[in-house]
């Protein structure tokens, strides 16, 4: 790589922020290595590493054996250098977590819903995790709701949060980096995630206590959509004279669904089809306090009226709140590494 790093700020921030990466994926490295995977030259990385280590960045953990020549030293990544939050807000309790950089979780636990509270009691209790953690280097906020950069745009139980700011303010009252996102988004992100997928086209459906929702992910990527409104299921039409939201919850808006007649299954269905014509996913996950392995196998029945068994996407379940922190935790994870030099 020609040398073009001078002492320009950004420029020093994005060396940095590519020694932090490699160093975090590599476990640990030697100069050598450093200079091999990231083409910078040896003085450059010489010259970071020496200032990341004074700074407690980065640890000194030995030397290589020697090959006939100087033996190497050894660098690895201090993991609680930096700390990142991931925030979920739904109707009965915000849930939270706090993380190293190589995702080893360091507290959590859960707070009333700022949904039924109020939007002041989710920066007083982040307040209180920055005087407990002053590391803190990045935020992940999931909402029910349909956001873009970090303003939530929908959000139809709860208008009060309609057209807030939330990254802004947040950001704005912490200086810390914050990212919102869709808890569907979220989800699908986090269940791919963990799963180790990568490149596929995926749908996590959630049928909720707020309306259904749904996190689409084609080749490996989340779908926002032009105006952010992508998954949002709910007004799907189907039949005659209802959405996929009606046909769902029979006329009952806001209670718990619990799968039981033909009709909601056959919506389900319907709305499987409609994903496998348009995108193909490989696979639709449901949460797995929604379904079972009988539901499932009723539901896959009744698509294959709809479309070519062969076409339909594998049905499988899956634990949403800890898809949905995972999801919330790696956007975290990609600010802080990512993100301002500390």
């Amino acid at each position: 790589m020609s040398e073009l790093y001078t002492s320009s700020k950004d420029m020093k921030q994005t060396i940095i922020q590519r020694i932090r990466a490699a160093l975090i994926m590599m476990g640990s490295a030697t100069k050598a290595e450093l200079c091999q995977r990231l083409g910078i030259s040896f003085p450059t990385i010489s010259k970071f590493l020496a200032q990341m280590e004074a700074d407690g960045e980065i640890r000194y953990t030995g030397d290589d054996d020697s090959s006939g020549g100087r033996r190497a030293k050894r660098y690895a990544y201090d993991p609680e250098y930096l700390l990142g939050l991931a925030v979920f807000i739904d109707k009965h309790e915000t849930t939270y977590a706090i993380f190293d950089c190589v995702g080893e979780i360091k507290e959590k636990g859960t707070t009333p819903s700022v949904m039924q509270q109020g939007e002041q009691l989710l920066g007083d209790h982040i307040e209180s995790l920055v005087e407990k953690y002053p590391k803190l280097r990045s935020i992940a906020i999931g909402v029910p709701g349909a956001v873009n950069n970090g303003q939530v745009i929908f959000i139809p139980p709860y208008p009060h949060f309609l057209n807030y700011d939330l990254k802004g303010i947040i950001e704005s009252r912490f200086q810390i980096p914050v990212v919102v996102e869709n808890d569907m988004n979220a989800a699908v992100l986090g269940f791919a995630s963990s799963m180790e997928i990568e490149n596929e086209s995926l749908v996590y459906l959630y049928f909720g206590q707020d309306g259904p929702g749904s996190g689409i992910m084609i080749n490996g990527d989340v779908v926002r959509g032009s105006t952010f409104f992508s998954g949002e299921v709910s007004f799907v039409p189907q039949y005659d004279d209802q959405t996929f939201s009606q046909a769902l919850h029979q006329g009952e808006r806001r209670c718990r669904i619990v799968l039981a007649d033909d009709k909601q299954l056959d919506a389900v269905a319907r709305l499987i089809a409609t994903f496998t014509a348009i995108i193909n996913p490989r696979a639709v996950v449901f949460c797995n306090d929604e379904v079972d392995e009988s539901i499932l196998a009723r539901i896959l029945e009744r698509s294959a009226a709809y479309i070519p068994r062969e076409h339909l996407p594998m049905l499988t379940m899956s634990d949403l709140r800890q898809d949905y922190l995972n999801g919330l935790q790696h956007l975290a994870l990609d600010l802080m590494i990512g993100g301002p030099e500390s």
